[in-house]
């Protein structure tokens, strides 16, 4: 049932790419297995991240099923679609409802993809990783496989307004070797390394980036630390904190 309903979505996604005349980037999909249950562990800096984590799955012919927050599936036109290709609602109150449910889909040989900051980076750097991703691998027994997206933010993020015209915007995707998480080693020291990889591949899918901002008022998508003029991260907790 889910692939009469996912299947049909990325077709109408890549339709929307070509309409969108995006300049899609991927390399690295061939570390995601074939088969067998995975862990896919993304940064987070635009609400479209999983349609391109998803993307780069594809080759592989794997279907990600993506842990979101649950109001996304109470949505009248969101719902009905998360629910058919069986991606995973997250409550923060109940989560250990969602991490089941995580658990028995990777047992069940199913690809599951993570976002470990939890939310979107306003300031598009990584922040701290939750050790939920590493926990999960360890019981189910599948590798961790780190990505980074690239260039997303500038379609759709938070704070910011959607720019679905036809604007040509690069997106540049990195997927990296898998990462094992024995049971025997701490679930943090294994997010650590986790985070540290990501990082490694954010950082290569920035460099590898073919745009710059146009011009001061084209900044905003870039990092403070980068010559940018989004928050810093200590500018965003400080903000959170209020």
């Amino acid at each position: 049932m889910a692939e009469l309903v996912y299947r049909p979505v990325i077709g109408f996604a890549r339709t929307l790419f070509k309409v969108w005349d995006l300049k899609i980037d991927c390399r690295g999909s061939e570390y995601i297995p074939r088969s067998g249950g995975a862990v896919l562990v993304s940064n987070h800096i635009s609400y479209l991240d999983f349609v391109f984590n998803g993307l780069a799955a594809l080759p592989q012919k794997r279907l990600v099923r993506f842990m979101a927050k649950e109001s996304v599936f109470r949505h009248k036109v969101s719902g009905p679609l998360m629910r058919g290709m069986k991606h995973i609602p997250v409550d923060r109150e109940q989560g250990e409802a969602a991490y089941q449910h995580a658990l028995d889909s990777l047992r069940s040989g199913e690809v599951v993809g993570v976002f470990p900051e939890a939310t979107i980076s306003p300031s598009f750097t990584l922040k701290s990783f939750k050790s939920g991703a590493a926990r999960l691998a360890q019981e189910a027994g599948v590798p961790l496989v780190p990505m980074a997206v690239w260039g997303t933010q500038r379609l759709w993020t938070k704070g910011h307004q959607r720019n679905f015209r036809r604007s040509h915007i690069p997106v540049t995707i990195r997927v990296g070797e898998p990462i094992e998480a024995p049971k025997d080693q701490y679930a943090g020291a294994i997010t650590r390394r986790l985070r540290d990889r990501v990082q490694e591949l954010l950082e290569a899918a920035q460099r590898a980036y073919p745009v710059r901002p146009k011009g001061p008022h084209d900044t905003w998508w870039m990092p403070a630390h980068l010559g940018g003029t989004a928050p810093t991260p200590e500018e965003v907790r400080a903000a959170e904190a209020r």
